[in-house]
C-alpha cells in the first residue's frame, strides 16, 4: 500500500503540478487510486475510451501502435515518475496508442471524474498539460535517427510562430511586386510585364516555403540523457548541439512584455561549459519546468545506482545472490554496409585509399574528408594530370605520325616522350606528399581517451588528447553547401577548459553518436569503480558483523549463589 506522503512526494516531482502548494499536491494525491500490474498486461487498447490518467510508480511500460511492416511500433518506454493518458482526457478523444507493462507495474489512477474536476479546480494546471501533450505529438511525428535505441525524448518544441511569422512579412509585402506588374500588363495589354508578374510571384512563393521549412527544421530536445539543439538550413547549414543532462547547473527563463503576453520566451540550460539558449518557446515556464523535473531525475537516478553498488557489494561479501545490473540505453551504432561484400576487389582497394573511418581493436579513427584533399591537392593534382594529357597527346600524336615514332634512328627514344616522365616525377612527389599529409592528420577515439594527431611527413608531430568521461559537450555543424551535399563537418568537444575539433570528418552526426556513445559506456564504468575501495572496506565490516551477530548480543550475568544477597528470613533476593 502506497502512503500519502509517498503519493505526494511523486506528485510534487512532476510537472504538471507545479504550481500547487503541498496542501493542494495532498488533496489530489488522495483521490489517486493505486493500481498493480503483472507484467505483459494491457493497461488499455488503441481506440478505448479514456477512463483516467495514470501515474507510474514503480515498474516500466511501452507505447505502441499498429504498423503494417512490423506488426507493432514502439513509440516510448516509460518508467517510474512518467504518466500517460491525458492527452485522451484532455481532447476528449479515444486513446491513440497502446500501452503494456513490461515487468510487474504499480501505478497511480486518476478517475476521468477526478482528472476533470482537477482541471476545473485549478486551471493553471491546463497549460502544463498541453505543453506535454504538444511535445509528445511532435516528437512523434519526427524521426530522430540519432536517438538510442531506448533514449526517451521528453520535450521537444520548435520556436514560437511569432518567428515564422516575422521571417514571412518581407515576402507578404513583396507580393506588391507582381500585382504592380499585372496592373502594368492589364493596363498596358503587353505581355513582358505579366510574364515578369509570374517569375516574381514564383519566387515570392518559393521564399514563403523556404523560410517556412526553414522555421520547421529547428528542434529543442531534452532526452533521458541530454539536451539538445538541433539547427539547419538546408543546404547551407546544420548543427547540433548536445550536452550531458548530469552537466547542468541550472535552468532559467528570460521573457519581455511581448512575450509575457504572448506566452513565448528564451529557456536558458546552463552547463560547465557554457549555456543553451532555447529562444522563442512557447509557454517557456512550462517547457523550464519540465527541463529541471528530468535533470534532477538524473540527479536521484545516480544516487540510487550509488546505493545498489553498495547494496550489491555487501551481497557478495556475505555469499548471496546479486541482481544483474542492465546495462545503460547507448546511441545507436554507425551502420555497416551490408554490401560491402558484394563490391569487386578493386573498388575496395580503392576506397581503403581514401577510407575516412576505421575501426580496429577498439579504437576508432577518422580522417579528413577526401574534398579536403583535393582542396588541398589541386595544385599538383592538376599538373600531374595536365602531364599525363600531354604524354597522352604525343603517344597519340607519334602513333598516327608517317615521318615519326618513338624509336628514332638507332633505336634512340623520342626525346619529349622521355622527358615528360621525368619532368612529372617532382610533381608526382609533390602529390604523394600531400596525400601523406592529409592521411597524417588523424583523430582517434579509444575506449577511454579522444586524440587529435597532426603529423606532417619527415616533420614534427603534435598529439593532444584528453580522457572521453572529462567531455562536458559536443555538437557538430556543416556549413556550406559543398561540405552539406558530401555530408562532411567539424565536431566540437568541449573538454574542461579546451576544446578539440575533429575538422572536416565526414558524416559528423554519426561521429559525434560515436563519441557520446563510448563516453557513456566510460561514464558508467566510472562510476561503477567509483569509491570501489571504500565499498569493499565497508561491505567487509557490514558482513564480519553479520557473521559474528552472536558475538555482539550482551549476555546475561550469573551471580554466584554465595554472592546472592538474602532477605530477612534468609531466602534469596535474586539479586
Amino acid at each position: 500500500m502506497i502512503e500519502l506522503k509517498q503519493r505526494t512526494a511523486v506528485i510534487n516531482k512532476i510537472h504538471l503540478f507545479n504550481g500547487l502548494k503541498e496542501d493542494q499536491l495532498a488533496g489530489i494525491a488522495v483521490k489517486f487510486e493505486e493500481i498493480v500490474k503483472p507484467a505483459n498486461e494491457v493497461i488499455f487498447k488503441r481506440g478505448d475510451k479514456p477512463e483516467g490518467f495514470y501515474i507510474i510508480f514503480k515498474g516500466k511500460v511501452k507505447v505502441t501502435r499498429p504498423n503494417t511492416k512490423e506488426g507493432e511500433q514502439v513509440l516510448i518506454w516509460l518508467v517510474a515518475n512518467d504518466y500517460f493518458g491525458e492527452e485522451a482526457l484532455v481532447e476528449n478523444r479515444t486513446r491513440s496508442a497502446t500501452i503494456t507493462t513490461l515487468e510487474d507495474t504499480t501505478l497511480l489512477f486518476l478517475t476521468r471524474a477526478h482528472f476533470e474536476e482537477l482541471i476545473a479546480q485549478y486551471p493553471k494546471l491546463k497549460p502544463n498539460f498541453l505543453v506535454a501533450i504538444k511535445s509528445h505529438k511532435l516528437a512523434r511525428a519526427t524521426k530522430f535517427d540519432w536517438l538510442g535505441p531506448k533514449e526517451v525524448i521528453y520535450f521537444v518544441a520548435r520556436r514560437h510562430k511569432l518567428r515564422l511569422y516575422q521571417a514571412l512579412v518581407m515576402p507578404f509585402l513583396s507580393l506588391l511586386v507582381p500585382i504592380v506588374l499585372f496592373v502594368l500588363g492589364v493596363l498596358s495589354g503587353a505581355t513582358t510585364p505579366t510574364a515578369l508578374g509570374v517569375l516574381a510571384l514564383l519566387f515570392i512563393i518559393g521564399w514563403m516555403i523556404w523560410n517556412t521549412i526553414d522555421w520547421s527544421n529547428d528542434y529543442y530536445i531534452v532526452t533521458n540523457q541530454r539536451v539538445i539543439w538541433l539547427e539547419k538550413v538546408i543546404g547551407l547549414y546544420d548543427s547540433r548541439q548536445e550536452a550531458p543532462l548530469s552537466s547542468i547547473l541550472s535552468v532559467g527563463v528570460e521573457t519581455d512584455q511581448l512575450g509575457r503576453i504572448m506566452d513565448f520566451g528564451n529557456v536558458i540550460v546552463r552547463t560547465f561549459v557554457g549555456r543553451l539558449e532555447f529562444d522563442y518557446v512557447d509557454h517557456p515556464n512550462q517547457a523550464a519546468d519540465m527541463i529541471r523535473e528530468y535533470w534532477e531525475r538524473i540527479k536521484s537516478i545516480t544516487t540510487v545506482s550509488q546505493k545498489d553498488l553498495m547494496k550489491n557489494t555487501i551481497l557478495q561479501k556475505l555469499g548471496m545472490p546479486v541482481e544483474k545490473k542492465k546495462e545503460p540505453e547507448l546511441p545507436p551504432v554507425v551502420s555497416v554496409d551490408e554490401s560491402i561484400a558484394k563490391q569487386p576487389l578493386w573498388w575496395l582497394a580503392l576506397k581503403g585509399v581514401f577510407r575516412l573511418r576505421t575501426e580496429d581493436a577498439g579504437k576508432i579513427i577518422y580522417h579528413k574528408h577526401w574534398v579536403v584533399l583535393v582542396q588541398e591537392a589541386w595544385q599538383p593534382l592538376t599538373l600531374t594530370l595536365g602531364m599525363v594529357a600531354l604524354q597522352v597527346w604525343r603517344a597519340v600524336y607519334l602513333f598516327n605520325s608517317p615521318t615519326e615514332s618513338f624509336f628514332q634512328s638507332g633505336f634512340r627514344p623520342d626525346t619529349i616522350s622521355v622527358a615528360l616522365p621525368m619532368l612529372s616525377l617532382p610533381i608526382i612527389g609533390w602529390l604523394i606528399w600531400k596525400y601523406v599529409d592529409w592521411k597524417n592528420d588523424i583523430f582517434m577515439l579509444t575506449a577511454e581517451e579522444i586524440l587529435d594527431i597532426d603529423r606532417q611527413p619527415f616533420g614534427k608531430e603534435e598529439k593532444r588528447a584528453a580522457q572521453i568521461e572529462s567531455i562536458l559537450s559536443i555538437s557538430y555543424k556543416r556549413e556550406g553547401l559543398i561540405s552539406y551535399f558530401f555530408n562532411y563537418g567539424t565536431v566540437e568537444i568541449t573538454v574542461g577548459g579546451s576544446k578539440f575539433d575533429f575538422q572536416d570528418v565526414a558524416d559528423p552526426a554519426s561521429v559525434q553518436s560515436d563519441i557520446n556513445r563510448r563516453r557513456m559506456v566510460r561514464i558508467a564504468s566510472k562510476n561503477e569503480n567509483a569509491g570501489k575501495d571504500d565499498r569493499e572496506r565497508f561491505a567487509t565490516w557490514i558482513a564480519a558483523y553479520h557473521e559474528n551477530m552472536d558475538s555482539f548480543k550482551p549476555q546475561p550475568v550469573i551471580v554466584p549463589k554465595d554472592d546472592q544477597k538474602k532477605d530477612g528470613d534468609g531466602k534469596p533476593t535474586g539479586k
